[in-house]
């Protein structure tokens, strides 16, 4: 494994960083108050190409290879402050975009990958229940054929972007007495009759990220629709979740890297007992820490990224790497309100904000505890 980047590779990271740093610059903190979506970041990032970055052109996209993608995805999180923007990127990309991709039909390529490449328009996915969160295959949404279209009912939730998404990955049974053999995904749009949209859920964190509840009461899906084939949902979520768990922390890579330099910026111009802060044996320490965590993670990354650039499984590797960066994101964030003081614990400098961000990484795509689970079977526990 050769992780050292050339000249191309490092352009496109430097063009991201640029392009957050002068371009998306709305107002973070009015926006998370609101708890408003930053369409207008969104759409600057599809024009930018954002979301297109691993679609091949023939879609519009600027097929990048694996790495290349992850690499800009961090720079992405270095410049870009809204975590919540971030966020419904990911679940846009991983979540919707690549599973069409790679399962979708050549005419469902070519009616949605374009305009999701560009952003223009907003994907998501819906397999979470009331009843099915970590046991996923338990879900209770039934899909029944009539003639050319399927009537899909039930309720979903927890679903990122569902507020204002045009599009929909929806995870139904066909039969439950089936179990996993019996869920199928389909692609649903907004404007199908029977989705509605029932309730925006208000966060902790991730506040500008739009998170809602929705029911399907005998929404009428063409059946031109359904993403793979009858039965084959399992193979659709088990593939899209093992990219999403590995890919959807890499902008925080970026954001654990621009909060260790304010730290170290910090440490070396904040003065305590005629010294620097950064020259007190706990406090270097703590920033010894945010370094550590920071080169593992970031190696954990792109080892999970190489894999899949050669075309390999690893779904360990991908539990691995969701897992450490999430905790490491965590306890960064703690050590950074720490070595900021009382002046870290202001809202001014956002520091409370990236932590309550972070902390929603500990629990989506499958929450810390599923992930040592996955691991210790992969170890043959």
């Amino acid at each position: 494994m050769n992780f050292s980047w050339n000249e191309k590779q490092i352009e496109i990271k430097e063009n991201v960083i640029e392009f957050c740093q002068t371009t998306l610059i709305e107002n973070i903190f009015q926006l998370e108050q609101q708890e408003e979506f930053n369409i207008e970041g969104w759409k600057k990032c599809g024009e930018w190409g954002i979301m297109g970055l691993l679609i091949s052109q023939e879609y519009g996209g600027k097929e990048l290879d694996t790495l290349t993608t992850i690499y800009a995805l961090e720079g992405l999180g270095y410049g870009c402050k809204d975590n919540g923007l971030l966020f419904s990127i990911a679940a846009h990309t991983w979540a919707c975009e690549l599973p069409i991709l790679t399962f979708g039909t050549p005419e469902q390529k070519l009616k949605y990958l374009p305009k999701l490449a560009k952003g223009e328009l907003i994907g998501g996915h819906a397999v979470t229940e009331p009843e099915a969160g970590s046991d996923v295959y338990s879900l209770q949404t039934t899909a029944q054929r009539k003639g050319d279209k399927y009537l899909l009912n039930g309720r979903k939730m927890f679903v990122t972007n569902g507020a204002i998404a045009n599009l929909i990955l929806v995870f139904a049974t066909l039969d439950p007495e089936r179990g996993k053999r019996g869920i199928t995904c389909f692609l649903v749009e907004k404007d199908f009759p029977g989705f509605i949209v029932k309730k925006k859920m208000s966060k902790m964190g991730l506040r500008t990220a739009q998170m809602s509840e929705l029911f399907l009461d005998n929404c009428e899906v063409p059946a031109a629709n359904l993403l793979g084939k009858e039965g084959a949902g399992m193979a659709v979520f088990s593939h899209s979740i093992e990219w999403e768990r590995g890919f959807i922390l890499a902008s925080a890579i970026g954001t654990m890297e621009r909060l260790l330099e304010q730290c170290i910026q910090y440490a070396k111009h904040r003065q305590q007992f005629q010294q620097p802060i950064g020259k007190f044996q706990l406090v270097a320490s703590k920033l010894v820490d945010m370094k550590m965590r920071l080169e593992t993670a970031r190696s954990l990354l792109y080892k999970f990224g190489w894999l899949k650039q050669t075309g390999k499984s690893a779904f360990m590797e991908a539990a691995m790497a969701k897992l450490y960066i999430s905790e490491s994101w965590v306890q960064s964030c703690l050590d950074a309100i720490q070595i900021h003081g009382g002046y870290g614990y202001l809202t001014e400098l956002g520091l409370e904000r990236e932590l309550r961000d972070a902390l929603g990484s500990r629990l989506y795509s499958g929450t810390s505890e599923i992930q040592y689970q996955i691991i210790a079977q992969f170890m043959g526990l």
